[in-house]
């Protein structure tokens, strides 16, 4: 038998669902559910970044934004390093927020275009305290404003100033402003240019290995997960049919869904499967 990782968890993702009212007539009364996730569960592990995919509307971006409580949870449970996420309260959910950040679909919607770069990056420092001073926060701010790629003259400047690629690195910059152990990255190159995703997605890998960060790298893109993920979970129509294995998933996918999404990809066509591989799941 395959030997078990004993290690915890950082994320325990425990069948989780997010049903939506379906609402009809003139009074709206609610006629049914949708049923955005049905029973997902998953594990990321300290310093993994786990690729969740699949195509639109399968509920994957439904699942990052209930593990961050940023949508209520119909039933299930999220911990977080063994903790609960979805029933903390004050202090302790203060926390938590701390240690899991998310990174957004589109640079220019996430970031407030009546605030400075500083202040979009660094108002959180001074809210958790990792910061005493507007001084201090503006020169860790600047420090991580390098190390996402871009220059201290970004600190006094407005989103509207800056390319797509340049604001997605102002909010990676964002998301690990406070330090965080877990960042969803929800889509963060569909947005860009096919020539600025793979500088993203390079960055992504480079943060994670100087950070020692876990990421739950939501996608729709084979190739992106291709590029950055340890593992691979694929979501159909609000359930994951398939997990493992970045390369086992990909060079030789057992669900029939899966291979379809790699069928769509030239490049990531995967291999055939041996007559005796045995029946689909």
């Amino acid at each position: 038998m395959p030997s078990v990782d004993p290690t915890p968890p950082l994320l325990d993702v425990r069948d989780l669902r997010v049903w939506f009212p379906i609402r009809s007539g003139v009074f709206q009364r609610s006629t049914g559910w949708n049923k955005a996730v049905d029973g997902v569960s998953f594990r990321v592990r300290k310093g993994e970044t786990l690729g969740l995919v699949g195509e639109s509307g399968c509920g994957k971006t439904t699942v990052g934004r209930a593990v961050l409580r940023l949508i209520p949870r119909t039933s299930g449970a999220v911990l977080f390093d063994g903790k609960d996420v979805l029933s903390a309260r004050g202090r302790a959910l203060k926390a938590l927020r701390r240690r899991m950040q998310v990174v957004f679909q589109d640079p220019a919607g996430s970031l407030n275009p009546r605030m400075r770069v500083d202040m979009i990056v660094g108002e959180a420092m001074l809210v958790h305290r990792l910061a005493v001073s507007r001084d201090q926060m503006r020169g860790m701010v600047g420090d991580l404003l390098e190390k996402c790629g871009l220059s201290r003259e970004a600190l006094d400047r407005y989103p509207h100033q800056f390319s797509g690629g340049q604001r997605q690195r102002i909010g990676i910059a964002r998301a690990l402003a406070l330090r965080p152990e877990l960042i969803v990255c929800d889509e963060p190159t569909s947005a860009l240019d096919a020539s600025i995703q793979a500088q993203i997605l390079n960055l992504l890998a480079d943060l994670r290995s100087e950070f020692g960060l876990s990421l739950l790298l939501i996608s729709h893109d084979m190739a992106v997960i291709r590029h950055v993920c340890d593992r691979v979970a694929v979501m159909h129509e609000g359930r994951i049919v398939e997990e493992g294995p970045r390369d086992s998933v990909l060079d030789a996918p057992a669900h029939p869904y899966t291979r379809t999404l790699l069928a769509a990809v030239p490049g990531l066509r995967p291999k055939r499967r041996p007559a005796h591989a045995g029946a689909e799941a």
